[in-house]
C-alpha cells in the first residue's frame, strides 16, 4: 500500500518539475521577444522623412500609449475597463502616478546621453534601471509584506535568491564593460574625423550623472506602476482561472495594468512634446504635403505598435516566471543584446580596434551570462514553490510522502 502511495506522487513532482522547466523557459523566450521589440522599435522611426523628432515621437507614443494598449486588452483580458472601473481610486492614482514618473524618466534619459555621450549615458542609466526595477519592489514588501511577494531578504537568505541576486550583479557588470567598450569606440572614431567636422559632444560629468540617475530611477518606475497595479491583474487571472480551470496562470494579466501606467507616460509624453511643437514651430510636420505624409504616419504606426509590444511580451514572460526581479532582469538584459546587435548589423563598430572589439564581445558575453544565472535562480525559486505546495497539499490530504 505505502509503494501504491509513493508513486503516484513521485511522478507527480516529477511532472511539475517538468512543467515549470518548460514554463521557465518559456519565460525566458518571452523576455527576449519583448526586449527585440524595445531594442528595435526605433528603426522604423529613421524611415520618417521631414519631421522633427517631437513629431514623429508623439505620432508613434499615440500608437504606443493609445491606441494599441486598450487594443490588446480588449483581444486578451475580457471585461478589461470594468476591471479598472472597479479599482480603487488609490491603485489607479498610484499606477497613473508610476506612469507619468517613468515618462519623466524617458525624456531625462536623452538629457543624459546628450552630456555622458551614447554609450557612457545608456549603460549608466540602463544599469541604474535595471538595479532599482529588481530591487526596488523587493525592499518595499520587506517593510509591507504581502503574500506572494518577495523580499529583499528572501533574495538574499536563499539559494535561489542569491543567483538572482549574482545575475544582478553579472548584468551591471556586462553594462559597464559594454559603456567601456562603447567609450573606446567614440575615441577610436574620434581621432579619425577631420578638424571640419562640426560634430561636437558636450561633455558634462556632473549634469550628466545627476541627469542618468534621475533617469535610472524613474525609468524603473514602470516596474513600480505593475506592482502598484498588481491587484487589476489579480482580478484579470483570477477571473480567467475561473473560467479555464486547471490552465495555470493567465499570461495576458498584466495588459490591463499596462493601461494605466501608458496613461501617465502618455501625459507627460504629450505635454512636452506639445511644448517643443510650439517652441521649434514644427506644428506644421503633420499635415505638411511636402513630406511623405502617408509613408511618415505608417512608419510611425509601425515604430509605435513595435514599442508597445515590449510590454505586452513582457507581461507574458512575468506570467510564466512569477518572479518581478528576474522579469525586470531579463527585460533590460535582452534590450541591451538587441541594441548592441543592431549597432553591429549597421557596422557601428567597423573600423574599430580589436582591442575595442574584444571588449564588447566580453560586454554581450557576460550579459548572456547574467540571463543565465537569473533564470537558473528563478527556476529554483519556482521549483521550490511547488514542491512545498505538493507537500502542504499530501500531507493534508493523509497521503504518504
Amino acid at each position: 500500500m505505502d509503494t501504491f502511495t509513493f508513486n503516484p506522487h513521485c511522478f507527480t513532482i516529477a511532472s511539475y518539475e517538468k512543467r515549470f522547466i518548460m514554463g521557465a523557459i518559456l519565460g525566458v523566450f518571452f523576455h527576449f521577444i519583448g526586449g527585440f521589440a524595445s531594442g528595435s522599435f526605433y528603426m522604423p522611426y529613421k524611415k520618417v522623412k521631414g519631421w522633427s523628432w517631437e513629431s514623429f515621437w508623439i505620432v508613434g507614443g499615440l500608437f504606443s500609449w493609445l491606441i494599441v494598449p486598450p487594443l490588446a486588452a480588449y483581444l486578451t483580458v475580457p471585461g478589461f475597463m470594468d476591471i479598472i472601473r472597479g479599482s480603487s481610486s488609490t491603485v489607479i492614482s498610484t499606477t497613473f502616478l508610476m506612469g507619468i514618473l517613468w515618462g519623466i524618466g524617458g525624456l531625462t534619459y536623452g538629457l543624459g546621453v546628450r552630456y555622458l555621450g551614447v554609450a557612457l549615458g545608456s549603460s549608466i542609466i540602463l544599469g541604474l534601471c535595471s538595479v532599482f526595477g529588481a530591487l526596488v519592489p523587493s525592499i518595499y514588501y520587506y517593510f509591507n509584506p504581502k503574500d506572494g511577494k518577495d523580499t529583499i531578504a528572501d533574495l538574499v537568505g536563499s539559494t535561489w535568491g542569491q543567483f538572482v541576486l549574482l545575475g544582478l550583479l553579472l548584468c551591471i557588470v556586462g553594462i559597464t564593460i559594454s559603456g567601456k567598450a562603447g567609450t573606446m569606440r567614440d575615441k577610436e572614431l574620434v581621432v579619425e574625423k577631420t578638424d571640419t567636422d562640426t560634430h561636437a559632444t558636450e561633455f558634462k560629468v556632473t549634469l550628466g550623472l545627476i541627469l542618468a540617475v534621475i533617469s535610472g530611477v524613474l525609468s524603473a518606475c514602470f516596474s513600480f506602476g505593475i506592482e502598484a497595479g498588481a491587484s487589476m491583474g489579480e482580478a484579470a487571472n483570477n477571473a480567467w482561472k475561473a473560467a479555464n480551470p486547471g490552465q495555470g496562470e493567465f499570461l495576458f494579466r498584466n495588459n490591463v495594468i499596462f493601461v494605466v501606467i501608458l496613461w501617465g507616460g502618455l501625459a507627460t509624453n504629450f505635454i512636452w512634446c506639445m511644448i517643443l511643437n510650439a517652441r521649434n514651430k514644427s506644428f506644421g510636420d503633420y499635415t505638411d504635403k511636402k513630406t511623405p505624409l502617408l509613408r511618415n504616419y505608417i512608419f510611425c504606426a509601425v515604430a509605435g505598435t513595435t514599442w508597445f509590444l515590449q510590454f505586452f511580451f513582457y507581461g507574458m514572460g512575468e506570467s510564466k516566471l512569477g518572479n518581478g526581479a528576474s522579469s525586470w532582469i531579463l527585460h533590460m538584459s535582452f534590450i541591451i543584446l538587441v541594441a548592441n546587435m543592431w549597432g553591429i548589423i549597421s557596422n557601428e563598430w567597423k573600423g574599430v580596434g580589436k582591442k575595442t572589439r574584444n571588449t564588447i564581445i566580453i560586454g554581450i558575453a557576460t550579459i548572456i551570462l547574467s540571463v543565465i544565472v537569473v533564470g537558473y535562480g528563478n527556476n529554483l525559486h519556482e521549483k521550490l514553490i511547488e514542491k512545498q505546495k505538493n507537500i502542504t497539499t499530501y500531507v493534508g490530504t493523509g497521503s504518504k510522502l
